[in-house]
């Protein structure tokens, strides 16, 4: 045991150091691994929520989804509010992607593209809302961005299919 005139022990100080350490590393493989997955789901939700209220049925769209895109909803651009064109059709995209592009992101498949669908999204319902930029759009675009930059993680189907891709090309037989 080594000890200073005040009676410190370096041995004791040291080790719990390097639990703290320990444990930190440990914290920020687990964070690592798993905050991809919690960012993805956090994304997902809002908008598979919504999606799921406008069909009636397998491919059945509603009618209110209809009117929300002929009726409600409004471009506001420029000063002006316009009617969004061809509301048919875009309330079928809207309500396809908004099931589709979500599911995509829980499961960790063509993840980047799925976060970069639903930032346009994301840019056009903030030029149908505008109001709502603080409380919803920012964060949701955050989220998207961060999936952009980031990746899937480890806990998604991208990185499984990569690391197959990986190990067929670097291990394969010729």
């Amino acid at each position: 045991m080594t000890q200073t005139r005040n009676g410190t022990n370096w041995n004791g100080v040291a080790n719990v150091e390097q639990s703290i350490r320990l444990i930190l590393e440990w914290l920020s493989w687990a964070a690592y691994a798993v905050a991809p997955l919690v960012l993805r789901i956090a994304l997902a939700v809002s908008f598979f929520r919504s999606g799921l209220t406008k069909w009636d049925g397998f491919l059945e769209l509603s009618p209110t989804a209809a009117f929300l895109f002929e009726e409600q909803f409004k471009l506001h651009i420029f000063g002006g509010v316009y009617g969004l064109p061809a509301p048919d059709t875009m309330a079928l995209l809207d309500s396809v992607a908004e099931i589709v592009l979500p599911v995509l992101l829980v499961i960790g498949l063509a993840t980047r593209f799925s976060a970069l669908g639903l930032l346009i999204m994301i840019g056009v319902i903030q030029l149908v809302v505008p109001e709502g930029w603080a409380n919803f759009h920012l964060p949701w675009a955050a989220m998207a961005l961060s999936i952009i930059a980031m990746g899937p993680g480890r806990l998604s189907l991208d990185y499984l299919i990569n690391e197959v891709c990986r190990s067929r090309t670097s291990g394969g037989a010729a």
